[in-house]
């Protein structure tokens, strides 16, 4: 088909926003993700702690997640997000799928790295695309936000403009954190915020101390130097988190998403 001038249009997001929430254990990812309407959890570990989830209960293969998937996708319901909690641990379901499936001659392998070369992780990129595949389809064609929960690790970063440092990342082989990344709208980083104080240590020598800050939780939505975060809808900097409110404070900047319970209420 011919492509001309006229052909030209304003557009705009209009999807629901694809999220992922990373953090160190115990700040509250689960319970941030179930603030958002009518979730529906795809669990790989149990981290619901005293939360209340839809869930299929826990998945334990790739192919359970697929089915999962697939289930929302060909079934008539009422949900409007999906919780997969967490990449970090079905990264092991991946693997097992693709020693599962084996090499290019259909060779099954034990281990991901008796693949030889790296390979394995070349392999694993197909299983990964074919969930990626799996989750944009529900945003596309079933009007359903993704969000993506993940742990964190602390990596030491090679800077070529400066010293090396040390930052928060996503808990996945980076091939992984490379394709997922691409596909998110909103990656926050979720925890605790920390200041160091200087004190006395004796003979005119003085000590750096952190220190937390009590139960305060902060979502990290812009990216600094000491961690990975960012978005596509132009949000500040940081969000302090409080049980309950997450999503209120989040949604006034997403598209097609439903509107706060705070705002439901006042139309009412």
């Amino acid at each position: 088909m011919a492509i001309s001038l006229s052909d030209l249009k304003t557009v705009r997001a209009d999807k629901p926003p694809r999220i992922l929430i990373y953090g160190p254990p115990k700040m509250g990812k689960t319970t941030l993700a179930s603030e958002f309407p009518n979730a529906v959890f795809l669990q790989v570990e149990e981290g619901e702690g005293t939360t209340e989830l839809v869930s299929f209960g826990k998945l334990s293969s790739f192919t359970d997640v697929m089915d999962a998937l697939a289930a929302l996708y060909v079934e008539e319901h009422d949900f409007q997000h999906v919780v997969i909690d967490s990449i970090t641990e079905m990264e092991k379901l991946v693997f097992a799928e693709t020693c599962a499936r084996g090499d290019e001659k259909g060779n099954a392998k034990a281990n991901i790295e008796d693949f030889g070369y790296g390979k394995g992780y070349v392999y694993a990129q197909r299983i990964w695309q074919e969930f990626i595949d799996g989750i944009n389809a529900l945003r596309r064609d079933k009007g359903m936000g993704i969000i993506l929960i993940a742990h964190s690790k602390v990596t030491r970063f090679d800077d070529p403009e400066t010293v090396s440092y040390d930052r928060y990342e996503i808990d996945l082989d980076k091939r992984a954190v490379g394709a997922i990344e691409r596909e998110m709208d909103c990656i926050f980083l979720l925890k605790r915020p920390v200041v160091v104080k200087t004190e006395e240590a004796g003979f005119n020598k003085k000590r750096a101390r952190a220190d937390v800050s009590g139960d305060v939780r902060m979502i990290h939505a812009q990216g600094t130097p000491a961690y990975v975060a960012g978005n596509r809808y132009d949000m500040p900097p940081t969000f302090r988190y409080d049980r309950g409110k997450g999503y209120d404070l989040l949604a006034p900047y997403f598209p097609n998403t439903p509107a706060p319970a705070e705002t439901q209420k006042e139309a009412a």
